[in-house]
């Protein structure tokens, strides 16, 4: 997490005096800077308006008597979407959901954030560290590999290496990058981009204008970083990606404030959903509550909404990937302190049960769950865990103190694509989930005609089993900082073991 307030939320500042990963480590290149996004037109609403997500019966639309007592509450319909029963609604009327809840045919309503409406503030990423000439010259790769591929400890520690050398993937298959935006611009990235999949989805309706959804100037590298990881092409230009060979579209859901608000998350489900998407890329959770209690009404809309979406995203064919998140909670645990529920207004710690209060989409049925591991193929220090939740585990980095990668490789984070045709440094979970997703699409590639079901199951079968690590004492202070339970493999550190990218193209 990087601040009080996180915001694009897998992605882990390791502690001070370490290799920071939100202190990106930029490699310069000779690209063109990436054109300006389209912005959105705001909607329009006062300044004590919320947003809302109200849900019916999915399949036919809301009912016309819905429809006018959603008016009569005093609320704005800004989307529907029919096939799941899901209408995103503005309202400045407080008592909106409450008013709504009591309608014939309305199953669960409630606001998808705490604070009103945001006007189009961007938030300062703040200076980058470039490396110096000589760092650059000292970055050396094998034959043909791409020029930086030889700092990527990453892809060996999956064997992308060697399942590269049977199969780059298939250009028919579509990695959605449904994060802070895409750079499609990047050379890295340009040619293998799916510009017919990208939408911005940030209002919670599509915005399909050119280039709506690139990251802002100001706004996160995130999810140019996460594509990267997932598709860079292999192509003689800086870096390689998991499946080098799909293609890889970005769907940008949160705001120039970096929030990830619910509409704006089912309307990147929708999306990947109708445009033939084989597998999602979720690096974030679902804000404003890190996790959301069933027993509250505002947050059970939203895990019913976000559900709903996820849900019909795979039975249109997608796999969906998720981070695990880089609290190092155990998720198995009894119950779990949130010190950063609501992130958009007064947190305040709240205990919570993690069988009744859920990160969302990391935590909803069917979705692969991924934990993160570092250089040594530990754990990484910051990673979620627990037994019965984290399916899979991937490269995800830590600090080159705990876990220091085999020259020529340098850093213990995850090389990564950065807007402006730059490449950097970053670590957490959210650079674990699109390893993960590159082997599914590397799955995909191979057994084009295979439902995510079995994806999935491949997926699992095919993981290297990890057994757990015990005592886990990453920093070697004499102290255990967390407990793995769970045979060899399915247990609560890594799952089903470690993501396996050449069993991928070659079972």
């Amino acid at each position: 997490m990087t601040a009080s307030h996180p915001r694009h939320r897998r992605a882990l500042v390791i502690p001070a005096g370490m290799a920071m990963a939100t202190a990106l480590a930029f490699l310069p290149n000779t690209a063109a800077t990436a054109a300006p996004a389209a912005q959105p037109a705001a909607a329009t609403a006062d300044a004590t308006s919320l947003s809302y997500v109200v849900n019916v019966r999915g399949g036919h639309g809301a009912p016309a008597h819905v429809k006018k007592a959603i008016g009569e509450a005093g609320g704005t319909i800004v989307t529907t979407y029919d096939r799941i029963g899901v209408v995103v609604v503005h309202s400045s009327n407080p008592d909106f959901a409450k008013t709504v809840r009591a309608v014939r045919g309305v199953e669960s309503a409630g606001a998808t954030r705490t604070a009103p409406l945001p006007s189009a503030a961007t938030t300062d990423m703040g200076t980058p560290k470039v490396l110096s000439a000589g760092e650059v010259a000292e970055a050396e790769a094998a034959e043909g590999q791409d020029p930086l591929q030889g700092l990527q400890w990453d892809l060996p520690a999956i064997k992308a290496d060697k399942a590269h050398e049977k199969s780059l993937g298939s250009s028919k298959v579509t990695v959605a990058v449904i994060d802070t935006g895409v750079d499609d611009t990047h050379p890295d990235i340009a040619p293998n981009f799916d510009r017919a999949a990208s939408v911005n989805c940030v209002s919670g309706k599509p915005d399909t204008s050119d280039g709506a959804w690139r990251p802002g100037a100001s706004e996160s590298p995130h999810g140019t970083h996460v594509a990267g990881e997932i598709a860079a092409a292999k192509n003689g230009v800086g870096m390689t990606g998991v499946a080098p060979g799909v293609k890889v579209s970005g769907i940008k859901v949160s705001n120039p404030d970096g929030f990830f608000y619910t509409e704006a998350v089912v309307c990147g489900f929708m999306w990947a959903a109708e445009h033939g998407v084989d597998v999602t890329n979720n690096s974030y959770y679902t804000d404003p509550w890190y996790f959301n209690c069933e027993n509250d009404p505002d947050q059970k809309a939203l895990v019913e909404a976000v559900t709903r979406a996820s849900k019909y995203a795979e039975r249109k064919g997608a796999v969906n990937v998720a981070a695990a998140g880089n609290e190092n909670y155990d998720f198995a645990a009894d119950e779990i302190t949130d010190p950063v529920s609501p992130n958009d207004s007064t947190p305040s710690d709240r205990v919570i049960d993690p069988d009744e209060c859920h990160d969302i989409p990391t935590q909803l049925p069917g979705v692969v769950t991924v934990a993160a591991t570092g250089a040594k193929g530990l754990k990484s220090s910051f990673s979620n865990y627990g037994r019965g939740v984290i399916d899979i585990a991937a490269p995800g980095g830590d600090s080159t103190a705990y876990q220091t990668p085999a020259p020529p490789a340098t850093s213990g984070l995850i090389l990564g694509t950065l807007p402006g045709g730059k490449w950097g440094y970053m670590a957490g979970t959210s650079m674990a989930s699109p390893h993960v997703a590159g082997v599914a699409a590397l799955i995909k590639s191979t057994h084009p005609h295979a439902s995510p079901a079995l994806v999935k199951a491949l997926l699992y079968a095919e993981a290297d089993a990890t057994a757990c690590t015990d005592p886990y004492d990453i920093d070697g202070d004499g102290k255990v900082d967390a407990v793995c339970e769970g045979p060899k493999n399915r247990n609560g550190f890594y799952g089903w073991g470690m993501a396996d990218a050449l069993d991928a193209v070659t079972r």
